[in-house]
């Protein structure tokens, strides 16, 4: 059986936090409404578009290039959030939370860097 970009625990956790990212957002002053609460939002978007993307990629190389960049957005929401809880839009404990599941995120993201990249299979 052939397993999908779905598949990956990575992934099911990223959109669990895609989900957060929203509901934590809707709360947001409306003025941040094309500032804060977009940047977050399409960050946070793309951290699983781009393991789904990258998943179908012909190569481990291609795979890994689409991890990267996921792994990227994970540093740019973990920026946006942290200018939230300065601003005060976020909880102390909700900020902690949500920054907790972007780590658990990150380390998923390295490890399978690590155990897709070209080099590490020569």
């Amino acid at each position: 059986m052939s397993r999908t970009f779905e598949d990956l625990i990575v992934w099911q956790k990223s959109m669990d936090f895609v989900a957060a990212v929203y509901t934590l957002t809707a709360r947001f002053p409306a003025d941040e409404r094309f500032g804060l609460v977009q940047q977050l939002r399409r960050a946070a978007v793309s951290i699983p578009s781009n393991i789904a993307e990258g998943q179908w990629r012909s190569t481990d190389s291609d795979f890994v290039r689409f991890l990267v960049m996921a792994r990227g957005s994970v540093n740019e929401v973990r920026t946006q959030l942290l200018i939230s809880l300065r601003l005060g839009f976020c909880g102390e404990k909700e900020g902690s939370t949500m920054l907790a599941q972007l780590d658990v995120i990150k380390r998923m993201l390295s490890g399978l860097v690590t155990a897709k990249s070209p080099s590490r299979h020569s």
